[in-house]
């Protein structure tokens, strides 16, 4: 599955170290580091008594506040792939359990903003300090010219993998 997934149409394929095991490699790290970042936001969930569901929305509505981008409830919605109906029920939940609050900052008094509440944000660094703090470190050792070669292939995976779900996966799975 792994060459199915990483070899689609690549060629130079050898099993000595050559391109094609080092994209097998390097596609077998991202599904690694993926799933423990699944895995820190489950324990975060667990931590917090939370369903890993709603410590998902409250980790990206963090996130969102964090970049300077607060989200609505619909941009929520898409993050989590919840419908809108799921989604108010879960923020209503995150909102009993003093985890989030929601504003009304935009001059379109209809627009609502979803923030976390005070208590919740010393409870997450807390929790993801030491993950900051690691990943911080193990980026230290690569030049800024390195880091931005890899921001540059996230991007272009992150895009490549947008334009699969909105055009050939859009119906949930590819045409047959």
């Amino acid at each position: 599955m792994a060459n199915a997934e990483a070899g689609a149409g690549r060629s130079g394929t050898d099993d000595d170290g050559g391109d094609g095991t080092r994209v097998d490699h390097l596609m077998d790290g991202l599904r690694a580091f993926g799933a423990n970042y699944t895995e820190f936001t489950r324990r975060f969930a667990s931590w917090l008594g939370l369903h890993s569901t709603d410590a998902a929305a409250l980790v990206e509505i963090l996130y969102a506040e964090d970049k300077g981008a607060p989200l609505s409830p619909a941009r929520l919605s898409e993050r989590v792939s919840l419908s809108s109906g799921a989604t108010a029920i879960l923020l209503k939940r995150l909102e009993q359990a003093g985890h989030i609050v929601r504003t009304r900052e935009s001059t379109d008094r209809r627009v609502v903003t979803l923030r976390s509440s005070p208590g919740i944000r010393p409870r997450a660094e807390a929790f993801f300090g030491p993950y900051a703090q690691r990943m911080a470190e193990a980026m230290s050792a690569y030049s800024p010219q390195e880091i931005q070669r890899f921001e540059d292939f996230i991007g272009r995976l992150s895009s490549t993998m947008d334009a699969l779900l909105a055009n050939e996966y859009r119906g949930g799975g590819p045409a047959l």
